[in-house]
């Protein structure tokens, strides 16, 4: 089965990123997981994302298409990035869920990857 899984990180550990001091434990600590999710077989596919700021919020209202520019209201975890895995089981996506870097101070969400039905 396939999960998503999908990173919020907190202002303070995106914040590290960038951080000179802190930039080489961060990106260790996600390549070391990257590499753990690479070696079990289990990773399809995922990103991280830049910023909040740097988002764009598209909305259609009566018909006009609105826009909404970053940065956003303040809130605790940011959407810092996902992978999709494909493993046997929900018991074995919150495991690796649970590996996480983020998970200590933000929270990765575990979602299953929608099968689309066949057309008719």
């Amino acid at each position: 089965m396939q999960f998503m899984l999908i990173h919020r990180e907190t202002s303070e550990d995106l914040a590290q990123r960038d951080n000179p001091a802190t930039a080489p434990a961060y990106w260790g600590a996600w390549n070391a997981y990257i590499g753990a999710l690479g070696q079990a077989g289990v990773i399809v596919h995922g990103n991280g994302l830049q910023p909040p700021h740097t988002g764009t919020h598209v909305q259609v209202r009566n018909g006009k298409r609105v826009i909404h520019d970053g940065p956003y209201a303040d809130t605790k975890e940011h959407l810092g990035g996902y992978f999709i895995i494909d493993v046997p089981s929900l018991d074995d996506a919150l495991e690796w869920a649970a590996r996480t870097p983020n998970a200590v101070n933000g929270t990765t969400e575990v979602r299953p990857v929608l099968v689309m039905p066949p057309p008719n």
